[in-house]
This record gives structure tokens, sequence and C-alpha cells, in this order.
């Protein structure tokens, strides 16, 4: 067998281009002792991948230059070396963007298919789903009758944000990057109110418009001008998970910070950044919470989806200018 495998080429500067990436192909091992060969089906592309595309310290290594990319895949094991699994069975882990992955055991997760897509276990039943509940719930601890605002709010998390906040009696607004997504948001997400903000004149504005007596909780996913924009419409003691920034992440050199930072302290505003893999208890709360929901059709997911590993680059530059709705996919193989 062929494995076809997306390499990183050279480092960014500025916005990932194609040229970045580098397809080749090599044939498939057998696993040794303790290894599993997988057919990988699903692939997971996420706005954190931009920053491991730079050589610099941070909570997860950099992807070295010449290296298969990785990320979060899930697949079914092919042949295995390993006792816990046996071929067929389907599994989650850190895998490369590549059609066969060649893997220790340990790397990864038995899935037990129920009547939920498999993809969906990349998304609203792994890590975005994961990174909403952490975030809303025990990073801001919002609480019913607040008004939540959020960033990114058509994305893979912020979607779930929204209806996680309505769940738990929240007034949901937010944001979005289109008027089809907008309507996203209020007709199928749950949302009180939200703005496109690519169409806003005035960002300050338009959030006060939606959020009159401010903003309680915000779940950030953006930065920048929004990100400022939110912190002079914050309510006293109100409450900033910071999941994100990806406004930043293609910026050649730092940017400044928000104006008018002194409004944190006379607002007594609490800004707390998160990742959610350092909350494992709180993540298994959620997936069991996050079942049920979904059976009782509390929480409504949307995915896009691209085809072949030969997309996946591509799909990565689209989901980080916002071109996706909910959780960007991109679909290896049949299920």
């Amino acid at each position: 067998m062929i494995n076809k495998q997306i390499r990183l080429a050279s480092r960014p500067s500025g916005w990932v281009t194609v040229d970045n990436f580098e397809t080749t192909e090599e044939e498939v091992a057998e696993p040794a002792d303790g290894q599993v060969l997988v057919r990988n089906i699903f692939m997971s592309v996420d706005p954190y991948m931009r920053g491991r595309m730079n050589d610099v310290k941070s909570y997860v290594p950099p992807f070295g230059i010449g290296d298969v990319l990785q990320a979060s895949v899930v697949g079914q094991v092919v042949a295995s070396e390993f006792s816990v699994y046996e071929e067929g069975d389907y599994v989650m882990g850190m895998l490369g963007w590549e059609n066969y992955s060649l893997c220790d055991g340990r790397q990864l997760r038995k899935l037990t298919p129920g009547t939920e897509p498999l993809s969906w276990h990349l998304g609203i039943l792994g890590m975005p789903g994961m990174t909403a509940y952490v975030g809303l719930m025990k990073i801001a601890e919002a609480n019913t009758g607040e008004t939540v605002f959020v960033s990114a709010a058509s994305g893979a998390v912020g979607s779930v944000v929204g209806q996680l906040a309505k769940i738990h009696g929240c007034r949901v607004t937010g944001c979005a990057g289109s008027d089809d997504k907008v309507a996203s948001l209020t007709e199928e997400f749950g949302y009180d109110a939200a703005f496109n903000y690519r169409a806003s004149e005035a960002l300050h504005q338009s959030i006060r418009e939606i959020c009159p007596d401010g903003i309680n909780v915000s779940f950030e996913n953006v930065g920048g001008d929004i990100f400022e924009a939110v912190l002079w419409n914050m309510h006293d003691y109100g409450r900033v998970a910071l999941c994100g920034m990806i406004a930043h992440y293609n910026d050649e050199e730092p940017q400044p910070g928000p104006r008018g930072m002194m409004l944190i302290v006379g607002r007594r505003l609490t800004i707390r950044g998160f990742i959610v893999t350092d909350h494992p208890d709180a993540c298994e709360e959620y997936i069991a919470k996050a079942v049920g929901w979904i059976k009782e059709g509390k929480l409504k997911y949307r995915e896009t989806v691209a085809e072949g590993i030969e997309n996946a680059p591509g799909a990565f530059i689209d989901m980080l200018k916002g071109k996706n709705t909910g959780k960007q996919i991109v679909q290896l193989a049949e299920a």
C-alpha cells in the first residue's frame, strides 16, 4: 500500500500558503511489537496548528521542517502488534496528515461507535466541545441569567459555547463573519442576538446594541479589534475566558494590546487564558453530559468537510480565514 502524506516544507512568514506544504508518498510499513497500523478516516484541522508551524517554544512542540504534520485523527486499525487493539477497531489519536499512520499503541484511544457520526469525536464530542465547556463553565464560571458574548461564534468551539450557555440559562450573543453565519447562530444554534463583524462600522457600538446591559462573560476566540470592543462593553466584575487569538496567528510581528486597559481595573475584570488539556476531569464531565444533550436535541452540530488528504492544506488555510461553519474536517477515507 502507498501512503500519501503532507509535510511542512517551510515555515510561513505571515499568512500560510500552499507553498508551505509538501506532498510525499511512501510504502506503508508493517507494525513492530507494540505498534498499530491505522487507516485514517477523518482528520481535524485546528487554529492551534498555526502556532506549531513557527519555530518557537509553546505548550506543544513546533512541527519540524520536512516532518509529516500532526492532527487529531479518527481511524480504523488495519494491523496490530499491541494487545489492546484488534483489526477493525475504531481508534482516535494524534496521528499524521496521511492516509495511514504507524504508531505506538499507547498513543491511541478506542472508540465505541454509536449513532453519532465518527467525525463528531473530532468536534462536538472531541477537543472543540471540551474546550467550549471548560472555558465557559470552569474558567468563566457562567451563571444563569448572565449575558455571554462569543467571538467567532459560528466556529467549531463558538457554536458549542453558545448552546452550552443557553442550556445553562444565559442570554447568548456573539459575532460571525457573514450574514449566513449570523443567521445560523440565531436560527440554528439558539443565540439571542448576533451581528456580522465584517459589516460593522463600529464594533463597540454593534456589541452595545446586542448587549445593552453589558457583558458578564466573554468567550474570546479572535483577539484584535473585536477583543478591544468587547472589553469596553464588559459589565463590572465580568470574566473573560481567553481561548484563542486567531486574528494574530499570522502576524509577522507582535501587535499592540487593546487600548484603554485601565478599564480592566475600574470594572474589576477577570481575564484568564486556558488550555483544555489542563482540565482532564472537566473534559470527561463534558462528554458524559454532551451525549445526553445531543440525544435530547439541545446540542446541534455542523461540519465543513474537505475530501482527500491532498486538500488538507487548503482546508487548513480556509479555516484560518474563517470560511468554515462549525468544525473543519478532512475526510481521508470511507468509514
